[in-house]
């Protein structure tokens, strides 16, 4: 009995900022380790067992997807692009019905993939005693054993006290619970019967599909267009724009879950975060005997119960004194807040985009299916990149209306194409670019090259691109 993971990874995790934007989300991120939270769920969800994992992600990150599953040696199954941001239920119904069209018995995993649980064999576990139970047809949800009144979660009510003893088994689901205030979350703690709502499923295709048949039918249409109408593009599975962007933005939750009467639970009692906050964060760090957790180039003195974060190893930060704090330095942005208020980083972040501040959104380091790049020094008429660009990768051959570039090599070896030359610039060497002249640069080697970008112009906006070819079909 193979279990087909659905991994979700479309959010944007603004919570998290300013490390986590929606450039370039929490999901993607080394928070915790070496590898990124979307790696580590992948990892979790693979090997004996599991079939190859579905992941639903939008446009801006089916590169980035494939990119990480690779570095962590994970062969994806369909990658489905979600044309628009919809909410959980039409995701989830397209993946359905997409594994419908193969095994309409398969076992569906339903899994953020921003979660951090750390004991994967006890995870794995509960996994398969949830696939026991609903082979019979039940929608099964995972709830998490609480360890404290937490009033950022939804939980979830069951039959009877989940102890060691009854924690190996499924339960009866007798109703969801909004987030409590801070009283009726420790009045919940005290009776035991209740589960923080982990948002993770088990289910099979058949027993989902005739749930929204049953309960939400007004998505099935739109729903099925949007799968029978998509159309693959480089190994992606672009859903039609149409036919889901017609389909009611709602969680599974309000869309089934809440309503549905062949519900089941299945408690977990090991380690679980959503990371839903820089407090989170803080909870699931390595700390010192006084609650200090640091990353990067950090110094802190006489502090307390802390979280210091520096994300550049030419930004070292200070903290003295400080006490219950989260301190968080990009290049471009810092954070400094209470820790008992970091709920509020979300807050913040629509405040800045309401003042039209780039921060906001995007990270000084824009991420791009050939590499990356980042802006180093900008003026009035002058912009100085970074541009790293992976082996065998190539941007689009594209002309500019308004600026000219130089380009200087500083690893590896660049092939460049301006207008009817091509030429290769190795490390050290330099090129010129006129304004209008048709270009292209491309990596051929085995190693990352790198090339720093000198452009000059009346105008410096990445919009100003005539694209003529790009292997990555962007338009």
């Amino acid at each position: 009995m193979r279990i087909h993971p659905v991994i979700l990874c479309g959010g944007t995790g603004t919570r998290l900022w300013p490390l986590s934007r929606k450039s370039y989300p929490k999901q993607f991120v080394r928070l915790l380790g070496d590898k990124s939270l979307f790696q580590a769920s992948a990892q979790r969800l693979s090997g004996n067992g599991f079939a190859p994992p579905m992941v639903l992600t939008n446009s801006d990150f089916r590169f980035v997807v494939t990119e990480q599953l690779a570095d962590v040696g994970i062969d994806p199954g369909p990658v489905l692009i979600e044309p628009s941001g919809q909410d959980t239920a039409p995701a989830i119904l397209a993946a359905a019905l997409w594994l419908e069209q193969t095994d309409p018995d398969a076992l569906m995993l339903i899994a953020p993939s921003d979660h951090v649980i750390p004991d994967t064999a006890d995870f794995r576990a509960a996994v398969r005693l949830a696939a026991e139970t609903a082979v019979s047809g039940r929608l099964i949800t995972f709830g998490i054993q609480p360890d404290r009144p937490e009033t950022g979660y939804g939980y979830l009510e069951t039959d009877t006290p989940i102890t060691k003893d009854t924690a190996n088994q499924a339960h009866p689901l007798v109703r969801f619970v909004e987030k409590p205030d801070a009283d009726t979350a420790k009045t919940m703690l005290e009776a035991g019967t209740f589960l923080w709502n982990a948002g993770i499923f088990v289910f099979s295709v058949r027993a989902i599909l005739d749930a929204f048949e049953c309960h939400a039918p007004d998505l099935l249409p739109p729903v099925r267009k949007a799968v029978a109408d998509s159309r693959t593009d480089l190994g992606f599975v672009r859903l039609d724009p149409e036919g889901f962007g017609a389909a009611e933005a709602i969680s599974i939750d309000y869309a089934i879950m809440e309503r549905a009467d062949n519900l089941s639970v299945v408690p977990y009692m090991g380690g679980w975060s959503d990371l839903g906050s820089w407090e989170a964060v803080l909870r699931e760090c390595d700390h010192d005997a006084a609650g200090v957790a640091t990353s990067g180039p950090v110094t802190a003195i006489d502090c307390e119960t802390s979280l210091l974060r520096s994300e550049s190893e030419n930004l070292h930060l200070v903290g003295i004194g400080l006490k219950d704090v989260i301190a968080v330095a990009m290049p471009d942005a810092v954070l400094i807040a209470d820790a008992n208020r970091t709920q509020d980083v979300k807050r913040a972040v629509s405040i800045l985009k309401t003042q039209g501040i780039g921060q906001a959104t995007q990270l000084p380091r824009d991420y791009r299916p050939w590499g990356w790049y980042e802006s180093l020094v900008i003026g009035e008429r002058f912009q100085v990149k970074r541009i790293h660009v992976h082996p065998g990768a190539a941007l689009s051959l594209q002309s500019h209306v308004h600026r000219s570039e130089h380009w200087i090599v500083v690893q590896g070896t660049a092939r460049v194409t301006i207008d009817e030359t091509v030429s290769l610039v190795t490390e050290n060497q330099s090129v010129y670019i006129p304004l209008g002249a048709v270009h292209r640069m491309e990596n051929p080697g085995k190693v990352d090259m790198v090339l720093i970008e000198v452009q000059t112009g009346i105008y410096l906006g990445e919009n100003d691109i005539i694209r003529y070819e790009d292997i990555y079909a962007r338009g």
